[in-house]
């Protein structure tokens, strides 16, 4: 399946938002870190729903066209990311959610003394909006960390993550509680000097909800990685 050719003028292209695949049905794009997927208390406009609002508007103010939201990225998550263009697809890809692989890569503090595993547990926020780890299953929500350390430093690690679910912040929370919190977290590890989180959806590996297709696409690991613990 080809995307269509984009003809819709630069300035209207989503801010923060590199479309690496369109058609009727969905974009594909590869968000930069520091943009909100959706709206939140603090700012309800500069989101990458809103910019992709504009985007598939050509301009028109009065056009109603919009996109529908997937799944999310924490703001200072970076990568690939779908969004619908119609609400049968929103539907469809939720819906199918379960066959969809998400990998991300992330560079935490340390060395993580066991190299391969899965870090369950149930996840539950506070009135803080902190998420944290509980043993009480009728209150959290049970997630899944599948991961494997990929290359060591002296100080890092770099792990590949696929996530078998997808709970708030369940990947920084997991890896915390191993003691090895991604590296520019400060909400949920150090805080410390790196300008970034080091978090990356890479991947992500999903049925299109017209062609039945499974289609996957990739967002390059950022420099930065490398600047951290050196070319894979």
């Amino acid at each position: 399946m080809m995307p269509q050719k984009n003809k819709i003028p630069r300035k209207y292209h989503p801010k923060g938002f590199e479309i690496l695949y369109e058609d009727r049905d969905i974009i594909v794009g590869n968000k930069a870190p520091g943009f909100l997927t959706v709206k939140a208390l603090w700012n309800k406009d500069q989101t990458v729903h809103s910019a992709l609002n504009e985007y598939v508007r050509k301009g028109n103010s009065k056009s109603r066209k919009c996109v529908y939201v997937v799944h999310r990225l924490d703001q200072d998550t970076s990568g690939v990311m779908i969004f619908a263009k119609t609400p049968q697809a929103q539907d469809f890809l939720k819906d199918h959610w379960k066959d969809t692989i998400k990998i991300y890569y992330a560079v935490v503090h340390g060395r993580m003394a066991k190299k391969s595993g899965t870090i369950s547990s149930y996840l539950v926020e506070d009135d803080e909006y902190m998420m944290h780890s509980t043993s009480d299953g009728e209150n959290g929500k049970l997630a899944h960390t599948e991961y494997e350390v990929m290359k060591e430093t002296q100080k890092f690690s770099l792990v590949k993550i696929n996530l078998l679910t997808g709970r708030k912040n369940q990947i920084r929370v997991h890896l915390a509680d191993e003691g090895h919190p991604v590296v520019g977290d400060p909400k949920y590890g150090k805080s410390s000097k790196p300008k970034r989180l080091a978090l990356h959806s890479y991947s992500i590996s999903f049925i299109h909800p017209f062609s039945q297709e499974r289609l996957t696409f990739e967002a390059p690991v950022p420099e930065y990685f490398q600047r951290l613990v050196g070319p894979q």
